[in-house]
């Protein structure tokens, strides 16, 4: 009798689960896209709104009140409108007494007011639990169903059960509710959608002071210096010959740029003997924007790879074989294969492909779409060990490139090497002491650093 009863209550419909009611404060984009998939999710929606007047941009299954008779239906009141209209909600302090109040505002610019929006309409409404969230997610995003981009959402509050529904109706929206702490956190989290690529910043700068040294270093050895010494106009280098020595240049020192702050993290750890101790700001920096580094250099590598297609194509490449075929058919003369020379370029080719493909993995697996995927194992193995295997490819490539020509006196104008010269300085540099640290003698203390041993504990947190 007994388990017949409980098969009975399991099969009966939970009543619990039904939604709570949920008012918006605000008739505009967001609210309506908010309003909308709300309702998409089972939640009952009622607009606050100045004018009760259905519209047909409201939601279907959605009530509109006026604001006072919205919020008593509601335990949760989203606030979707402008700081600026904040003041009429001080008239509805008795009502909104003890409700959730959800900031979702932003500003015009970063740190316009002295505090933010959240805790400014806590102050306006003593006795309400304000939370601040849903202000990274835009209306499109919401009407079009495209949030891969922003699924995530920052929440913060003073109150934590507040807190908790409000990252309960964030997880039925089928987004990613993230706890930022208390309501003091409201101001940086505003700031958040206002910042234009905070971690592409320096990956940006740092590729366009490379591009603009590369341009005027070459434009110097390969149009200035012929033109002063030989009288020759080489100018038109400009539009693709120099452009496809600046691109594989800047793509191998930013993808060696992406593994050395990794390299220096391992000295330091090595030197302290701990890894409790918190590394300097500018290598956590530098380690945290490590994959836009990747991405960019991988975008310097692309465009290398398309200004190398056009090369039998250009004018100046055509007029030079035509010409030298012409000058060996008036001679009546015949130029033997040189097998080195056939090697070296057949080697230099694959090692690019190679390398190309390779960067490209990373590149791919750097997606959130792929690495999430991926287990940890896989994504390490993937980013570290096929990483410095790309590297190593990229360096071979320029180092069969050049050949034989660093030791021509011919390649260096001015006393200035190639270009490309320059470039595997850095590279070279994280090769090799990568492969020393790869050592026994080294590698072994410093995966037991990495395991919590101490050797010399004296650095604090």
């Amino acid at each position: 009798m007994n388990k017949n009863s409980y098969n009975i209550m399991a099969l009966a419909p939970n009543t619990s689960n039904k939604r709570e009611t949920v008012c918006i404060f605000g008739t505009g984009d967001f609210g309506r896209a908010l309003g909308h998939k709300l309702i998409q999710s089972g939640y009952p929606v009622v607009f606050g709104s100045r004018n009760t007047q259905t519209s047909s941009l409201i939601p279907k299954g959605a009530e509109v009140l006026s604001h006072a008779e919205a919020a008593q239906k509601a335990a949760i009141i989203i606030i979707a409108i402008q700081r600026q209209h904040y003041s009429f909600l001080t008239s509805l302090a008795e009502i909104l007494h003890g409700k959730v109040l959800v900031d979702v505002s932003n500003n015009l610019k970063i740190n316009q007011y002295p505090e933010s929006n959240a805790e400014y309409l806590a102050q306006l409404v003593p006795g309400t639990k304000v939370v601040k969230a849903f202000n990274t997610v835009s209306a499109w995003a919401l009407q079009s169903g495209t949030l891969d981009a922003s699924r995530q959402v920052f929440v913060c509050g003073d109150d934590m059960e507040a807190k908790q529904m409000v990252m309960d109706i964030v997880r039925a929206l089928g987004l990613t509710p993230l706890d930022q702490g208390s309501l003091l956190a409201a101001q940086e989290i505003e700031n958040y959608p206002l910042q234009l690529f905070p971690m592409w910043k320096f990956p940006i700068l740092l590729s366009l002071g490379l591009v603009t040294f590369f341009f005027f270093y070459s434009l110097i050895r390969d149009v200035i210096y012929p033109y002063v010494y030989e009288s020759k106009d080489f100018s038109f280098f400009i539009a693709i010959s120099i452009p496809n020595r600046i691109c594989p240049i800047v793509a191998l020192i930013l993808l060696a740029l992406v593994y050395l702050p990794g390299v220096l993290a391992a000295i330091i750890q090595l030197y302290r003997g701990t890894k409790y101790s918190r590394f300097p700001d500018w290598l956590d920096k530098w380690m945290l924007c490590r994959k836009q580094l990747g991405l960019v250099a991988l975008a310097f590598a692309f465009l290398h790879v398309l200004y190398t297609l056009v090369i039998p194509i250009r004018s100046f490449v055509r007029w030079r074989m035509s010409n030298r075929i012409l000058s060996l058919a008036l001679k009546n003369e015949t130029e033997p294969l040189n097998t080195t020379h056939a090697w070296l370029s057949d080697s230099y080719l694959a090692l690019g492909i190679l390398g190309f493909s390779l960067f490209f993995l990373l590149g791919i697996t750097s997606l959130p779409s792929v690495s999430n995927n991926v287990n940890w194992r896989e994504f390490r193995f993937v980013q570290s060990k096929l990483g410095y295997l790309t590297l190593i490819l990229c360096t071979a490539h320029t180092l069969v490139y050049g050949g034989n020509r660093f030791l021509s006196p011919s390649s260096y104008r001015w006393y200035l090497p190639n270009a490309y010269m320059l470039s595997l300085i850095v590279p070279c540099i994280v090769l090799v002491v990568k492969f020393v640290l790869i050592f026994p003698c080294l590698d072994k203390p410093l995966t037991q650093i990495r395991q919590g041993w101490e050797r010399n504990p004296q650095y604090p947190e």
